[in-house]
């Protein structure tokens, strides 16, 4: 065992242990789903369920649903009587995640959507006090240009992927979108003085934002 895998193991060791219910889903998302290791995880999981408990949001926003883990996590710091919109482009997880929702005694506070965020979000009128961002990562800067003037002041958006398995380190093919979008988002975010950034070097790279 190489040393980043001892030093997993051992962060694995010794934070909370996984919900059961959150195991189960990682486990049905892994027998059934393809690409199942863009599930967020243990270790990410409580990262999330973290900062949603510190930002104690009355609504949060997640762009990219695939099979519930993370928004289970990120409901678990929701306000009383808080919401959680979250949005996802393959109709064919949706029956999977309303299941663990329901499992997870999060459905009265989950608005499920279907379809393409960039069609979705201009259609809601909440304002939203945390943002999840984990969808296509082609639209990332366009995801990004519809909801930050949406946002109050000391609202965060947290970023997945921002690292996108180091490819963000060389110049990009000339039809890797995915990587090319981003590299926009990352440089775009830079750029915004608007906000307050920090990529954490977690998994595969997650950018905190806060607006100021």
């Amino acid at each position: 065992m190489n040393l980043e895998k001892k030093l997993d193991k051992y962060i694995l060791d010794h934070i909370d242990e996984e919900d059961p219910i959150l195991t189960e889903l990682d486990r049905e998302t892994h027998l059934k789903v393809l690409g199942a290791r863009m599930i967020s995880g243990n270790l990410q999981g409580q990262v999330l369920t973290m900062i949603s408990k510190m930002i104690r949001p009355t609504t949060i926003l997640e762009l990219g649903t695939y099979t519930g883990y993370s928004a289970i996590c990120l409901a678990k710091g929701l306000q009383e009587g808080g919401k959680l919109v979250t949005i996802e482009v393959d109709d064919e997880l949706e029956s999977l995640a309303r299941k663990y929702f329901e499992k997870a005694g999060i459905s009265d506070k989950v608005d499920q959507r279907i379809g393409s965020a960039l069609e979705i979000i201009p259609t809601l009128s909440e304002k939203f006090d945390l943002v999840f961002m984990d969808a296509d990562k082609r639209e990332y800067p366009d995801y990004y240009n519809l909801l930050i003037d949406r946002l109050e002041s000391g609202a965060h958006i947290l970023a997945d992927n921002t690292l996108w398995s180091g490819k963000v380190l060389d110049k990009p093919r000339h039809d890797d979108f995915q990587t090319k979008g981003i590299l926009a988002f990352n440089e775009m975010i830079k750029k915004d003085h608007r906000v307050e950034k920090v990529i954490l070097p977690l998994r595969d790279g997650m950018t905190l934002i806060r607006k100021k």
